[in-house]
This record gives structure tokens, sequence and C-alpha cells, in this order.
């Protein structure tokens, strides 16, 4: 792959930083935080036996999206349903790097602990409780997340989120807690605060 040069330093995202403009690579592509995209195949086939998927259209753009999805403090704001809370968050954003969260649901503490597998910047965020920070394997994961995001061409963002579980029962379990509701409302509770900033 001669000729070919990756952005290696550490880029720190932040929303006035995103508003300027995409970051671009050396060959035109939005940064990649992980395996060179160009040339891969990231269409990917749903198992409706395994995976829960929805897809809306947001009225805020990528970026905007990406930073939430991206940022500890802005994670708070919104990844669980209200009147449920974030209480921390720690990321390490790179393919790898840790994607903690610890939730107070009804009064219990719900630890979250995870990695990124995929980061496209503006584009897609994969996340798994499969592993925890360093690869170790959890004993008992639960799911992987893919959030995909696309311009509309008017200025918002299709917005894809998929869950993928290791078996029918988990994806089942899944939904019975109230996949589609509760995700819609983190859904709309990072639109209502994104729109704030």
């Amino acid at each position: 792959m001669s000729g070919l040069r990756t952005d290696r330093r550490t880029v720190r995202l932040s929303l006035t930083g995103l508003q300027r403009g995409r970051r671009r690579s050396s060959l035109g592509h939005s940064k990649c935080y992980g395996i060179p995209f160009w040339g891969r195949k990231d269409a990917m086939d749903l198992d409706p036996s395994t995976d829960l998927s929805f897809t809306r259209t947001l009225p805020i753009s990528p970026s905007v999206v990406w930073a939430c999805w991206t940022t500890p403090e802005h994670i708070m704001q919104f990844f669980v349903p209200k009147p449920n809370l974030v209480t921390a968050c720690d990321i390490d954003l790179k393919v790898g790097g840790r994607f903690n969260t610890t939730f107070d649901v009804e009064g219990n503490v719900m630890e979250n602990n995870g990695i990124f597998l995929d980061l496209i910047e503006n584009s897609r965020i994969v996340f798994s409780d499969a592993f925890t920070e360093g690869w170790k394997p959890n004993p008992e994961p639960f799911m992987t997340a893919i959030i995909d995001l696309a311009p509309d061409g008017n200025g918002g963002t299709r917005y894809t989120a998929t869950a993928r579980h290791r078996s029918a029962e988990s994806r089942k379990m899944h939904e019975d807690m109230g996949f589609y509701v509760g995700w819609g409302i983190v859904v709309d509770q990072l639109v209502e605060y994104a729109q704030t900033l």
C-alpha cells in the first residue's frame, strides 16, 4: 500500500471543531478510527432471528449526532430513558478503546463496560460488551450496537440503530425489555439535547 498515509494523531472531538467541516484523510475520506474503510463492504445483512433495528430521520446533522455519541458529557444527557440517569461515562475513542457507562435505573446501579469495534467519523459507531478494554472477553455479553449515520439531503441525519445478539433468546429478551420504545426515547432525548447545543 505504498503512497497511502494514515493520520495517527489523537483527535479531540468537539461540536465547535466538527461544525467547521468534516475531517478528511489524505484520500478525501472521512476519518476512520480503525481499519481504513475504503474498499471494505460496510453494508450488513440483518438476521431477524438475532438482530433488532430501526431507522429514523433526525433534524440534526451527522456531525452533531457523532459528537453527542462520542463525548462523555453529551452521552450522559440522553443515553438512558428518563427519569433514569447515566451517572458516569468513560470513553477512549479508538477501535478497542473503552466505552463504559454507569446507569441508575430505578435506584439500581448498572455497570456497562465494553469497547468500540468500529468508528468512522460522522458515519458509524459500533460498540459491544462482548469485550472490555484490552480485548478481555466478557463471560456474559449481551449485544453489539451499531449506529449508522448518513446525511438525509436536508441537513439532517438518516439514523439507523441496530442491536445484534448472540442468540434468538437474547434478542427476544431485549425486545421484550422494550428495545424499540427505549431506544426510540433515547433518540428523542438525543435530538432534544442536541438542539440546545
